[in-house]
């Protein structure tokens, strides 16, 4: 499981030159050894495969893999926290966990060679997203236990590009160090990056008139209305990187800034299947959406076998890259749905349909409450500056109306000032449920 150095980091990889059916018998000699690898050396794999009634030896062919039980973050929290690891812990180099705000942090571990890799596949997003090396990175992503930060952090050096290790937060001090370092490209969250060009525009400064040239944004869903946003309002081109602790970090798909059609995933190191969410027996043919799962083949410290992710895309064929499928951009995760009345929508879609009419910003928050049996959600959004009260409450009406026809559903729309909801100092939340718990 070693990762060839690319000797030329503003070249493509050999793996995005080669043809499908070269890419495919790849992804199955190495998925036969990870499957193999995490059966031997994991014992919760040995234990649910048993269970199962699957063997490795049972892998012949790619489609086999939908005979072998999924993981999901619960089987990372039950074997908290080291228990995943395949190699000895003098071979694990390094250790990122999740938050563990609902429960138990998932943990996760790399040893050097899984390092370089996910580097190298960091800067292979970047690269496809326009980052070119010698340029100036400017790095808005938290660091430490979160993998955004340093994930971008070690590609962005393996890109061979200057970085410049901000963090999240201090909002003032990223501007100044923009305005001074004169970064070429920064990677943080869509929604921190929004807070960013606000922030310049309160204090006089034009956002479109500062050294940035290209935005890769991931760690949270965001729409095309949302790129057309930050495009617009900071003269960048933007694009989205994807990725999750528990399959690498950042880095496992990137968007390609000729095309900005969606993440390619890197198919020589992850095999992506999509499955119905409510039916967890059905794989899905490419182009139906539903829910990610993804299969590592090179990780070494914590292989992961058919990792349910939550998120809700559909797989595509390649364009820029045309032998490794592209991920439709994500949707919501199915544990962000919100079910009002029998409908069921996500944030994303207030997003989309907000930022088509012109007196609304993308500053929100849904809130959820409920009176007797009924639910009910109010949208707290705030407006763009400079707009009438007639402007507001024509736009107000103009979401509910067009919520009502694009998602089905009733709410009550709250158009509160400028300036007064939280904003992002990295991933945001969008939805308080003030509804009574069960």
């Amino acid at each position: 499981m070693t990762e060839t150095t690319q000797k030329d980091p503003s070249r493509l990889d050999a793996a995005e030159l080669m043809s499908r059916d070269e890419l495919e018998a790849l992804q199955l000699a190495r998925l036969k050894d990870t499957v193999a690898y995490a059966y031997n050396r994991v014992p919760l794999y040995k234990r649910k495969f048993d269970e199962a009634g699957v063997h490795p030896q049972d892998l012949k062919e790619l489609s086999d893999l939908a005979q072998f039980p999924y993981t999901t973050k619960e089987d990372l929290r039950q074997e908290y926290p080291f228990g995943m690891f395949a190699v000895p812990q003098n071979e694990v180099v390094r250790i990122h966990a999740s938050s563990g705000t609902t429960g138990r942090p998932t943990v996760v571990g790399y040893t050097q060679n899984d390092l370089d890799v996910w580097a190298s596949l960091v800067a292979r997003s970047m690269r496809a997203s326009g980052v070119r090396p010698g340029m100036k990175v400017h790095v808005a992503y938290g660091y430490g236990l979160f993998t955004g930060g340093l994930g971008a952090h070690y590609g962005a050096e393996a890109l061979g590009t200057t970085v410049i290790p901000m963090s999240g937060g201090q909002t003032e001090k990223q501007i100044q160090l923009i305005q001074d370092f004169k970064p070429d490209a920064i990677m943080c969250t869509p929604t921190y990056l929004l807070t960013i060009m606000d922030a310049m525009v309160h204090r006089g400064i034009d956002p479109r008139a500062t050294s940035l040239k290209f935005a890769v944004c991931g760690a949270e869903p965001w729409t095309e209305e949302m790129r057309k946003e930050l495009e617009q309002g900071l003269g960048v081109d933007a694009c989205d990187i994807y990725g999750l602790s528990e399959v690498m970090g950042p880095g496992v798909a990137g968007e390609s800034v000729e095309t900005k059609d969606g993440n390619h995933i890197w198919e020589d190191h992850f095999r992506p299947e999509i499955i119905d969410p409510f039916d967890h027996t059905t794989v899905l043919p490419d182009g139906h959406k539903g829910e990610l799962v993804f299969t590592s083949l090179t990780k070494e410290a914590l292989p992961i076998i058919r990792y349910r992710t939550k998120d809700l895309s559909s797989l595509l064929p390649g364009t820029a890259r045309p032998s490794m499928r592209r991920m439709a951009r994500i949707t919501g995760r199915s544990d962000d749905m919100i079910i009002l009345r029998g409908v069921n929508m996500f944030p994303s879609q207030i997003e989309e349909i907000a930022l088509r009419i012109p007196a609304l910003s993308p500053h929100f928050q849904l809130e959820l409450t409920r009176s007797g049996r009924m639910d009910a959600m109010t949208i707290h959004i705030e407006p763009r500056e400079n707009t009438t009260p007639e402007d507001r409450a024509a736009a107000a009406l103009a979401l509910k109306s067009q919520i009502k026809i694009h998602v089905g559903s009733s709410c009550t729309i709250d158009v509160v000032e400028p300036g007064s909801l939280e904003r992002s100092n990295g991933k945001l939340r969008r939805i308080f449920d003030n509804r009574p718990k069960p």
